[in-house]
């Protein structure tokens, strides 16, 4: 039974902490919109996704209204592309065509973002992958909603090394074709190992292949709710901080659970799973760099951020599995630079560096997130970096990504601004020793050892 302390503690969250619940994600499959013909595909994707998510944005501020629960986004997640588009489309330019109907779609629905427009290459790309990857920076510079991510990497499998070089110059072309955006198309640009088939935070959901033909996945969030929580427990010791922590995530994590069966019950979709991500905004007191500045730290970056980090990620994971059944996507504490308003101040002041980021990135919910580099970056150097990460992932048998964003234009320091709540970073250095050889080599790196498990 919930007890009026229980209501007047959760009001409290919403109203002065910051607690919402970030993302209601439907996701759909359109494995049954593929045929040989491509108007076809793309009359049926277009009549699904507007016939299965109709209702998803009434339904989401119905919910908001009747519970007093602010539900940030409405998303949809689809079967990756790659897959959908493969009989019909035989260049990049067919791809193109796809990505202009799942905006509209988005549009006609009225939902921030749809995601899915993706690839999954993590042992070798197919035709239809290599149009699909090739299309992405058009894709995404003429449409508004659409997402993209491309998994090249997962610990079973090994790394794609020739899809790793190639997205780096992916990403360089993305920036330049949204150059006079602040290369904003690169903030809806994802590059993964171990993508998970429920994530529903963008961008980089999907709605995974053994996923059912739709599906309820639900984010919360609230970094200022439990910075909250830790300001009461000050000077306390690590048990303590812990339990503090937990006990604030299971919270938190009950009203998402709240949100994802009111949802799924009024939309008649299955419910999927909550993601119990802290995800941050670039409102003053949503910031999980504030966290660690509670725990004990100057900044995001001094000593003892990965070990604040890791803490963090376990105890807010360990709290929402008590508070839901069915927990998934990433789910802990994402570190994005331009949506956190701590990590910017953290960067500014010289504390975070893109090397702290990739340390920090073996104990988060995901890796290098939201970081903008200088617009002369080269290719193989932004390959290498995602090669970095990659292997973090599949070494360690957990998600990574990287999302970096080449500012065309704009060098060290300056700002980048990309509006809403991708917020605005500065641009940070990157290491400028080559690695153009090892790059440029090609193949695969193999699975790890301890990927041979049958």
């Amino acid at each position: 039974m919930i007890n009026i302390q229980e209501v007047i503690e959760t009001n409290k969250m919403i109203e002065q902490e910051n607690l919402d619940v970030r993302t209601i994600t439907l996701g759909i499959s359109l494995l049954d919109c593929a045929d040989n013909n491509l108007d076809e595909v793309n009359r049926k994707i277009f009549e699904k996704i507007t016939t299965v998510a109709k209702d998803l944005v009434a339904t989401g501020k119905a919910i908001e209204r009747e519970y007093g629960i602010p539900i940030v986004n409405k998303r949809i997640s689809v079967t990756p592309i790659s897959l959908v588009g493969a009989a019909a489309c035989k260049s990049p330019e067919d791809y193109v065509t796809i990505a202009q109907t799942l905006d509209d779609a988005a549009k006609k629905v009225g939902v921030n973002f749809i995601g899915g427009y993706s690839a999954l290459v993590s042992k070798g790309m197919t035709t239809s992958d290599l149009n699909l990857i090739k299309s992405i920076p058009k894709a995404l510079a003429i449409t508004e909603r659409v997402c993209s991510s491309v998994n090249v990497g997962s610990t079973k499998t090994g790394i794609d090394m020739d899809a790793v070089k190639l997205l780096g110059e992916i990403i360089l072309e993305t920036a330049e074709l949204t150059k006079e955006r602040d290369s904003l198309g690169c903030a809806k640009l994802v590059v993964f190992c171990n993508a998970p088939d429920d994530n529903p935070f963008m961008a980089g959901a999907f709605h995974g292949i053994t996923e059912g033909d739709s599906i309820i996945n639900v984010g919360v969030s609230g970094p200022g709710v439990v910075k909250t929580a830790l300001q009461n427990v000050r000077g306390a010791d690590f048990g303590t901080l812990c339990e503090t922590i937990k006990t604030t995530a299971f919270k938190i994590t009950r009203v998402g659970q709240l949100v994802a069966q009111e949802a799924s019950r009024r939309l008649n979709i299955p419910f999927g799973i909550i993601d119990l991500s802290l995800a941050p905004t670039p409102a003053v007191g949503d910031s999980v760099a504030e966290i660690f500045q509670e725990i004990g730290l100057e900044h995001a970056g001094a000593p003892g951020t990965t070990a604040a980090l890791a803490l963090l990620n376990d105890q807010v994971k360990k709290g929402g599995v008590m508070a839901s059944s069915y927990v998934g996507g990433l789910s802990g504490a994402f570190i994005p630079v331009s949506e956190d308003q701590g990590m910017i101040n953290a960067v500014q002041a010289g504390a975070l560096t893109l090397e702290k980021l990739e340390a920090m990135t073996c104990v988060c919910s995901v890796g290098l997130d939201m970081i903008a580099i200088p617009g002369d970056t080269k290719a193989t150097t932004i390959s290498g970096i995602i090669a970095d990460e990659m292997a973090i992932g599949m070494v360690n048998q957990k998600t990574t990504a990287v999302r970096l964003i080449p500012v065309i234009g704009k060098k060290v320091g300056d700002m980048a601004s990309f509006g809403g709540l991708l917020g605005y970073a500065p641009v940070m250095p990157v290491n400028s020793f080559s690695c153009d050889a090892f790059i440029n080599r090609g193949g695969r790196i193999p699975a790890p050892i301890h990927s041979f498990k049958n």
